[in-house]
């Protein structure tokens, strides 16, 4: 008897240890509960943490995160409005703000990840597909560097006007799957593409073009600079020449006036005198001497020039 005694006591005791641990259970911080009975919802969600009772083997505790989760979607290989193909990677952060309604329609993560990805990756290919590649690339117009009536900006595609850019696209793919993600009772919180990239068969096609249009600039460009050289050297050319125009001029108008002043001179000095006469013209004819006769030279003239007077003077002498 004593031993059957213990036997219902440890029985007993073993049934209310597990009776209290199948009937209570711990709500942490980051987590919400959904109550269910025999598969089904009973309670309303419980989101507040702490110690909560249930049903013991009859009910089961659901939890579900509270936090903020990822979605990493698988890249994509999607054409542009322009027909490229490009390889687009995304990622997003969601959230689930009706624990009940998720319950109902997705059960778990797993299945919420996979309506996930059928949701995003369409609404991504949809978007990317009725834009060109540069309102996908870019978020903002650039400014050129240079003048814009040189170069024709709408034939180089880093430098295309966007009307929408990046930043509006993912806005529209956000926009676009909340609606439809909302009736999971989820909450889609971001967007964002992670990678944008050529597929390999376009990439050597796209390289080849930049190269062109670069090369193409700077052609223009050198003919900008060769054009401003050549009337930059049409301009000295010209300033040259009326600068030795001038300076010509300048020095003539000098020489006709020392020339006169000399004709002054020489006028005024053979009017004074006999003696001053004759002296002027011994003076000038030495000169037409020096200048007329070389040491090489032969002159054949008459003793009565007036041009061989004076050596003949001297020679009489």
């Amino acid at each position: 008897m004593p031993n059957s005694k213990y036997i219902f006591w440890g029985v007993l005791s073993f049934v209310l240890v597990l009776f209290l641990f199948s009937s209570t259970f711990i709500v942490t911080e980051t987590d919400q509960v959904i109550i269910t009975r025999f598969g089904k919802p009973v309670h309303d969600p419980i989101t507040t943490p702490g110690i909560k009772f249930k049903l013991p083997f009859i009910e089961e505790a659901n939890f579900f995160e509270k936090r903020f989760l990822e979605w990493d979607g698988a890249p994509n290989q999607v054409p542009t409005k322009d027909k490229r193909f490009i390889w687009v990677d995304t990622y997003g952060r969601w959230r689930i703000h009706d624990p009940l309604l998720f319950f109902q329609r997705l059960r778990d993560e797993r299945s919420a990840q996979s309506r996930l990805d059928d949701i995003l990756d369409g609404e991504t290919r949809t978007a990317v597909a009725n834009h060109d590649l540069v309102e996908v690339v870019r978020s903002s117009n650039r400014i050129p560097a240079f003048d814009p009536n040189i170069i024709d900006t709408d034939e180089v595609d880093s430098l295309k006007t966007i009307n929408r850019g990046r930043e509006k696209i993912t806005r529209e793919i956000l926009t676009a799957a909340a609606d439809r993600i909302r009736d999971l009772g989820i909450e889609l919180l971001d967007l964002r593409f992670k990678r944008l990239d050529y597929v390999d068969e376009v990439r050597e096609k796209v390289y080849d073009r930049m190269i062109s249009e670069r090369k193409r600039i700077a052609d223009k460009f050198r003919s900008e600079g060769q054009g401003g050289a050549s009337k930059i050297l049409g301009e000295r050319e010209r300033d040259l020449k009326q600068i030795t125009s001038t300076a010509y001029r300048t020095s003539q108008e000098i020489k006709g006036r020392a020339d006169a002043e000399a004709t002054k001179i020489y006028a005024n000095a053979y009017n004074r005198s006999d003696e001053t006469r004759e002296f002027y013209r011994f003076l000038k004819t030495m000169e037409s001497y020096d200048s007329t006769f070389t040491a090489n030279d032969w002159l054949i003239i008459t003793s009565k020039s007036d041009f061989f007077k004076y050596i003949k003077s001297e020679s009489g002498r």
